[in-house]
C-alpha cells in the first residue's frame, strides 16, 4: 500500500504544486478555511509538525505565522515541491507516518495533518507516535474524508468495516488511481480518544467563494458532508 501511495502522489505532485492552490475548491474554499480557524492564534516560535505536507501550502502558512516548522511527506516529489516552496524556512523530510518517527519525545506544540490519515491503515501506531512527540497540552489538528462520503465508494457495502478503496482522479488530462482506507466514524473517534482528549469535531461548510465559482457543487456540499476535522489535545 505504501508504495502505491508514493507512486500516486509522485504522479500528483506537479498538479499539487502548480494547480491545487488555485484550482481545487475542495481545498481552497472548503477544507483549508475551516482548518485555519482551528489553529492556535499565536504560533510565533512554536514547534509545529506538518504531517503529510503535500506541496507545502500549510507549511508556508505556518512559517509565515512565525512557527518553527518541520514538514513531512511520504512522496519524494512532494517533498521536493515543498522545499521549492519554503526553501530553508522549514525542515522538510521524506518519511512514512505509519512508522516510528525520528523525533524526540515532547518535541512539538502542534501537529497538523491535512487529508492524510485515510492513507494509513493502522492509526494506533501513528497516534501513539503523535502522542509521544507532542508536548503536554499540545494540539493535534487533522482532516480526513468523511465516512458518509466514503461509503458511497464502497465495494463491500459494509459501513462498519475498514475497506481499501481505489478512487480515480482526473488530473492534468490523466486518470490516476488513488488508494485510501475507508473506516466508520466510531473508529475515527475512538482511536483518537484512546490517545488524546477530543476538543472539537467539525463538519466544514463551503465558503461563499465556492458558491460563486461552482454553485451546483456548493449546493451538494451544503447537504452532504465531504470532509471532517478533528481537534484534540494531549493531556498534561
Amino acid at each position: 500500500m505504501n508504495n502505491r501511495v508514493i507512486e500516486t502522489y509522485n504522479q500528483l505532485a506537479n498538479d499539487y504544486e502548480h494547480n491545487v492552490d488555485k484550482g481545487s475548491l475542495f481545498n481552497t474554499e472548503y477544507e483549508r478555511p475551516a482548518m485555519m480557524k482551528l489553529l492556535p492564534t499565536d504560533l510565533k516560535n512554536k514547534q509545529i509538525l506538518d504531517a503529510g505536507c503535500a506541496a507545502g501550502w500549510y507549511t508556508e502558512q505556518l512559517v509565515n505565522f512565525g512557527a518553527e516548522v518541520t514538514a513531512t511527506d511520504i512522496s519524494p516529489k512532494m517533498v521536493e515541491a515543498t522545499k521549492r516552496r519554503v526553501g530553508e524556512n522549514a525542515k522538510v523530510l521524506c518519511l512514512d507516518l505509519g512508522e516510528k518517527l525520528p523525533f524526540e519525545d515532547e518535541t512539538f506544540d502542534v501537529i497538523i495533518s491535512s487529508l492524510v490519515l485515510h492513507y494509513i491503515k493502522d492509526w494506533s501506531k501513528t497516534f501513539s507516535e503523535f502522542q509521544r512527540i507532542l508536548k503536554p497540552n499540545g494540539k493535534l489538528l487533522y482532516s480526513v474524508h468523511h465516512p458518509f462520503m466514503d461509503i458511497k465508494l464502497s465495494v463491500n457495502g459494509d459501513y462498519f468495516s475498514k475497506e481499501l478503496i481505489i478512487d480515480q482522479w482526473k488530473r492534468e488530462g490523466k486518470l490516476i488511481e488513488v488508494p485510501f482506507y475507508r473506516r466508520p466514524l466510531n473508529e475515527i473517534v475512538n482511536v483518537t480518544a484512546a490517545y488524546f482528549t477530543l476538543e472539537k469535531l467539525i463538519e466544514p461548510q463551503p465558503t461563499k467563494a465556492f458558491e460563486e465559482k461552482k454553485p451546483e457543487k456548493y449546493k451538494n456540499l451544503k447537504k452532504n458532508a465531504h470532509f471532517m476535522i478533528v481537534k484534540a489535545r494531549k493531556e498534561n
